[in-house]
Formats: C-alpha cells, sequence, structure tokens
C-alpha cells in the first residue's frame, strides 16, 4: 500500500541532529578561550594572522560586515537551523548571499588594527536560536 510510506515530492529531507551533522573545523589552530554558556558563548581559536577560516557546513552567507567591537564578521546560515558566525576576521572572501560548501575558504584570520594580542578567530555555533559549545560538535 503506497499511502503508508507518504511518498512526496514536497516532502522535506530529514532533519539531522548537531550529533548527525558532520562539521569541517573553521581553523586549524588551539583553543585559547573555552566557551561558557553565561560569561562568553563561543570559543576563540588562536592562529596565525591570514590563516584561513572555513565555513563547518554547507550553508549561505546572511551577514558579512564590520564592526568596532568584532572587525571583519561573517555568518553562515546552514539547514537544520543552525548559524555559525566567524568574528575577529582582518579579511572576507564572501559577501551576503553567497552559497558556500563545508570546507570552503570564507574569511582570513588576525587583528585589522594590528592588536597586540595573539591573532584569533572568535567563532559561535548556534542551534535554534540557541548558543552550543562547538567542542561538543568540531575537533580543533
Amino acid at each position: 500500500d503506497a499511502e503508508q510510506f507518504s511518498v512526496s515530492s514536497t516532502s522535506q529531507a530529514r532533519a539531522l541532529p548537531l550529533e548527525g551533522q558532520h562539521f569541517f573545523t573553521p581553523l586549524k589552530g588551539i583553543v585559547s578561550e573555552k566557551y561558557d554558556k553565561v560569561l562568553h558563548p563561543y570559543i576563540e581559536i588562536s592562529a596565525p594572522a591570514n590563516s584561513v577560516v572555513t565555513s563547518v557546513l554547507d550553508g549561505t552567507v546572511i551577514s558579512a560586515d564590520w564592526s568596532d567591537e568584532h572587525e571583519y564578521t561573517i555568518m553562515v546560515q546552514h539547514r537544520d537551523d543552525i548559524l555559525s558566525i566567524y568574528r575577529r576576521n582582518q579579511k572576507l572572501l564572501h559577501k551576503v548571499g553567497d552559497r558556500i560548501k563545508a570546507g570552503t575558504p570564507i574569511a582570513l584570520v588576525g587583528s585589522s588594527e594590528g592588536a597586540t594580542t595573539e591573532d584569533h578567530l572568535r567563532f559561535e555555533l548556534w542551534h535554534n536560536g540557541v548558543p552550543v559549545n562547538p567542542e561538543q560538535y568540531i575537533a580543533y
């Protein structure tokens, strides 16, 4: 009986939990600042200036801008209500609306103002509108 299988061309792909996703590492480096849900819902990954930052999953760039607080920031929306945010870059390689594949270079890490601290990426991972600890899903 074909009805019991509910085959439909309009049905959406089954949503995977975060544990079922295959994340790429956004930056090869050392986690210098651990995730803290209350104080800072992100991690910081130290790496040499000009290190390549890559998208953790396939997605679409929904924001690519500069601010005094976060310098160059790029945000990528992924399926299953996952959002990745990459802050403290010296150069962005994509613009809003770009569709990108997991592992694609999206930015270059490094302070745009010659900071005295070590260069690092501030990386955030959000799921269903809530920040999650990226170290639970991604190896660095």
